[in-house]
């Protein structure tokens, strides 16, 4: 019953709607990061993936929680539109490089479709403006993992190959995020 209620309360504290200060028509803040895609770590650079087309730039909370997990897989299932309208995605969490590399490679979530960067300190995610709430102690992911790091509010970021953001995606639930961002693609061909 205890472990039900925690992750209650965690789940709780996850769907919490976001709100992006950072809005259309201003710069996407260019950061380079380490990353994993399909369990092997590299340097991401927003400014090279902009060279090649528009880009979804995804914060979420956590690798390996309820959400976070649906909106993973929902993006892997829709990597080849994203990629048919020229667009790249990348996922960005405070979670390490480690726990990504596990997240990235893993079928049912990333399943080695899509890039996931690590913001340890937070610092990407202030520079998109979004709020990073500290972790809660004990906070244990959908595998029993104590999950230890802060949490960015889930928001989507469309960045125009410019550099522009073009729209922000938030407030809905996980899979929807991914759905309004593949309309948002869409509608930039």
């Amino acid at each position: 019953m205890k472990k039900l209620l925690i992750s209650t309360l965690i789940a709780g504290v996850l769907a919490v709607p976001a709100f992006a200060a950072l809005e259309a028509g201003k710069d996407a803040p260019l950061f380079t990061a380490q990353a994993s895609l399909d369990g092997k770590a590299f340097t991401y650079s927003l400014k090279d993936s902009l060279a090649k087309g528009p880009t979804v730039v995804y914060f979420y909370p956590s690798a390996y929680t309820q959400g976070c997990n649906a909106q993973a897989h929902a993006f892997a299932v829709n990597m080849d539109k994203f990629e048919a309208a020229g667009a790249s995605v990348v996922g960005v969490s405070l979670d390490s490089i480690d726990r990504l590399n596990v997240f990235s490679a893993d079928p049912e979530y990333c399943a080695g479709k899509l890039a996931v960067a690590s913001d340890a300190d937070g610092s990407i995610a202030k520079s998109y403006e979004i709020s990073v709430r500290d972790a809660r102690e004990g906070a244990k992911d959908t595998r029993g993992a104590e999950i230890g790091h802060g949490f960015a509010e889930r928001t989507t970021f469309i960045v125009g190959k410019d550099g522009k953001v073009v729209t922000t995606v938030g407030g809905v639930a996980p899979e929807e995020n991914v759905m309004q961002s593949l309309a948002a693609i869409e509608a930039l061909k």
